[in-house]
């Protein structure tokens, strides 16, 4: 089971977004809401059987108290050890036997539980997930045996893995007292010290209908799909969310430099990231943000590759990235693997000349093309109903609207050339950002 979120929204959606023909969409969504708060969202795609069910609660890591790090990933775990109906492990092993998978991930702002189905196997995974939303019900021990599981899962990703420990005292630094900086698998002392309560306190306090999601994407109606939430989601007991606090404001203006060797590593590399305006914080800045990651650093005709990589020679590859899909604030980050015969200080002061080389050569031209390669890009997800259902839930669940999400395109072809610079001086006159140049211990290097 993939339990940590190992989807990276921003390199997920960075490539692709909506269609190029102003008459068309990429999804065509249907959305209602059920009496007890659930909010259901349909993606019709009826060129295969097959159906993508995803449940999202709105509530992540960012929802942890300090000090009880972990506790949402914790609990992921455990709604797969059972409810008074299925026992213990049962829920995996019933998707099996009906040609299904299923796995979950958890994330800093939301957590997810999906399966993909045969469609007409979807009313078994609606009947599991309905079950678990209200009756989760795991025993002592297996509480106990899944927290060791976590405690090793830890010590697997992060303490025995160098680059995974950085990252982790990296966002910690970024983030500073966000809880953003603060690892959504928790630390060994937070782990070890969850009790049974801690966990059910927590799946009382935030998985209710009101504070979920449901995702269907693929070979059904909106009818029958409101026919099929309300038989099985619709009988699910709300519950009142517990009171979370905002998320701290970021002063902005910090800014570091981190300089570390490690073990274990092959390369060389410098690692750029700038705290940006998200959906939540400045909707208004997002789609041009967005534009300017195309432009400067998505692909091997963006300006930093032809001019780091191709002119300049100082690196093997540099690329950027952009996260606007957040509860609290987003991120911009860039990523350059420097060339093994040149000095890294010297690869990241060309990098910062190759960035403002780059920002001052942008042209209208260049914010067209940008355009057009991301209005493009998402032509093929209409033929895949589970990356439908990622995008358009990981949208919904940090407030997009349906209508917001269908109508895309429209704020990416409304983005212009003054956009993007005034959102470029934005971001990096008054980010926060660390960069961090990491270098192999000596004798590490790996041609």
């Amino acid at each position: 089971m993939n339990k940590l979120c190992k989807i990276s929204v921003l390199a997920f959606l960075s490539v692709c977004f909506f269609l190029e023909n102003a008459s068309s969409k990429t999804f065509d969504l249907h959305e209602f809401t059920l009496e007890n708060g659930l909010k259901v969202i349909v993606a019709p795609n009826h060129k295969a059987p097959i159906i993508k069910h995803i449940v999202w609660y709105k509530v992540g890591s960012i929802d942890e108290n300090l000090g009880k790090s972990g506790k949402a990933h914790l609990l992921e775990h455990l709604m797969f050890r059972g409810t008074k109906t299925v026992k213990d492990s049962e829920f995996t092993r019933i998707i099996d036997e009906n040609g299904g998978d299923s796995n979950a991930f958890t994330s800093l702002d939301f957590t997810a539980y999906h399966q993909t189905l045969d469609i007409t196997r979807l009313e078994v995974a609606m009947f599991l997930e309905a079950d678990r939303m209200e009756n989760l019900n795991f025993s002592h021990e297996s509480f106990e045996k899944e927290r060791d599981i976590v405690f090793q899962e830890r010590k697997q990703v992060v303490e025995n893995n160098p680059m995974g420990g950085f990252n982790e005292r990296y966002r910690s630094i970024l983030w500073s007292n966000h809880p953003y900086g603060r690892p959504v698998i928790g630390s060994d002392e937070e782990i070890m010290g969850f009790s049974y309560q801690d966990v059910m306190s927590f799946y009382n306090s935030f998985y209710s209908p009101k504070n979920a999601i449901l995702v269907l994407s693929g070979d059904i109606t909106k009818e029958e799909a409101e026919i099929l939430a309300k038989k099985y989601y619709g009988k699910v007991k709300t519950r009142d969310i517990s009171d979370r606090p905002n998320p701290p404001v970021m002063d902005g203006g910090f800014s570091g430099v981190i300089e570390v060797s490690l073990p274990d590593i092959a390369s060389p590399r410098i690692i750029k990231d700038y705290i940006a305006p998200s959906y939540n914080t400045d909707k208004e800045k997002i789609y041009a943000l967005m534009v300017l990651s195309k432009i400067l650093g998505e692909d091997e005709t963006s300006k930093l590759y032809k001019d780091l990589v191709v002119a300049k020679k100082a690196a093997l590859s540099v690329s950027s990235s952009y996260n606007a899909f957040a509860r609290s604030y987003g991120s911009f980050s860039f990523s350059v693997y420097p060339k093994l015969d040149l000095n890294i200080n010297k690869t990241l002061q060309q990098f910062e000349l190759s960035l403002k080389k780059s920002l001052s050569e942008i042209t209208e031209k260049d914010v067209e093309l940008a355009k057009k390669k991301m209005l493009s890009g998402l032509v093929y997800i209409r033929d895949n109903p589970g990356d439908a259902a990622y995008i358009v839930g990981i949208m919904a669940a940090i407030g997009m609207t349906a209508d917001e999400i269908t109508n895309y395109d429209d704020s990416i072809k409304n983005v212009s050339f003054e956009d993007v610079k005034k959102a470029a001086d934005f971001l990096f006159g008054s980010g926060q950002n660390v960069t961090a140049v990491i270098t192999p211990l000596q004798g590490e290097i790996n041609e």
